[in-house]
């Protein structure tokens, strides 16, 4: 392990970068952390994100500068077990519950956190309870990590909150296994969830009906269910949102969801997301945009093999050229593309996706004792 830090500059992922140096066991510096606003440094939620990674970790040495626009991190240890982390600052818990995937299954003892705070999703990009649920578990699977799984206690929408959510993660592995992904499968069916908490339970019915509207030309069985929240586990604010889920071939998922804003109707909200589920899955192959960071990561720290996957055109863009470089300046992994897919039936469609070849660098475990 070296001491002297790898730097990276910004805010762009802040998350998952401090993650991705603790399983690859390398100090970073974070500099410049708006630097140019006028508050510049850390927010809550990132101060918040940091201790929940102290608390996960042992050993690990944080160091935050006077005006909080330079953070050090050296990683320790990451020992899990069992704690209750309040999500502090605006972020909703998928904010925080979702770099734990990465970190989970290679722990010292199994993951079982609970999160109190939003419910909720994040317009800034963090994924929503339901949809780590349902889009990120399954991903996890690919890998080998079966057994994880988030139960919703309650539900806390924003401004209040209120949420509870616990995370267990019982699937203790040394590596990831070698992932192929080498089709553009069909999509078989669309299923989801609409939920509301502390407003008539007919909004829910509202968002399932527009949603089906919306999918009904597809031709494709859709079944959403309703989740009506009630009494003192329903949170200390109103609110609604819907995640829908398309299932392919082979057991792949991809996802898109929302959440009911001031002046949002439940009918707009569930039009709205079933025209980004479609979206998502005319740009996609075997994962969508929302998945790509976790699958890349853990195939850049699986077996010393060369993991393949197809992705379409348009998913090659900014941020996942900057989160293959964070890879390559953490663990040394360079991604390569090629022209085409081989397991694409479809020939007229072969020019719309490419093929990432990504070699593992043969991770394991700090916590496992080597026999």
């Amino acid at each position: 392990m070296s001491d002297k830090p790898t730097t990276f500059e910004g805010t762009r992922n802040f998350r998952l970068r401090l993650v991705l140096a603790t399983l690859a066991g390398t100090p970073i510096r974070i500099t410049k952390i708006r630097s140019a606003d006028l508050n510049p440094g850390l927010r809550d939620h990132e101060v918040s994100f940091l201790r929940l990674l102290e608390a996960v970790t042992n050993g690990s040495h944080i160091e935050i500068s006077y005006t909080g626009t330079t953070v050090i991190y050296r990683p320790g240890l990451i020992i899990g077990g069992q704690l209750t982390h309040t999500c502090l600052g605006l972020k909703p818990i998928g904010y925080f519950l979702e770099p734990m995937l990465y970190l989970a299954p290679f722990s010292k003892q199994k993951f079982s956190i609970v999160f109190t705070g939003l419910t909720s999703t994040d317009v800034g990009g963090a994924a929503g309870v339901e949809a780590i649920k349902w889009g990120l578990l399954p991903v996890m699977e690919k890998f080998g990590v079966r057994e994880a799984e988030i139960h919703i206690l309650k539900r806390g929408s924003a401004p209040l909150g209120g949420g509870e959510v616990h995370f267990i993660c019982n699937s203790l592995i040394a590596q990831p296994l070698t992932l192929h992904a080498l089709e553009a499968p069909k999509f078989l069916a669309i299923r989801g969830v609409a939920f509301c908490a502390r407003v008539s339970p007919s909004v829910v019915n509202r968002i399932i009906d527009s949603a089906r509207l919306a999918l009904k030309p597809t031709g494709i069985d859709v079944n959403i269910t309703a989740d009506v929240w009630r009494g003192e586990n329903s949170g200390k604010s109103p609110g609604f949102g819907v995640t829908l889920v398309a299932e392919l071939k082979k057991g792949w998922r991809i996802f898109a969801e929302g959440t009911g804003l001031a002046g949002l109707l439940p009918e707009d909200l569930g039009e709205l997301v079933a025209y980004q589920l479609l979206d998502e899955l005319t740009k996609s192959a075997c994962f969508g945009r929302n998945q790509l960071k976790l699958v890349l990561a853990y195939m850049a720290i699986g077996k010393e093999d060369v993991g393949r996957l197809v992705l379409h055109r348009d998913q090659v863009d900014d941020e996942l050229v900057w989160y293959l470089r964070d890879l390559k300046a953490l663990f040394g992994s360079e991604a390569f593309f090629q022209d085409g897919a081989e397991g694409v039936e479809d020939v007229d469609a072969e020019d719309k996706y490419v093929t990432l070849a990504l070699k593992g660098m043969g991770f394991t475990s700090a916590s496992k004792k080597i026999a």
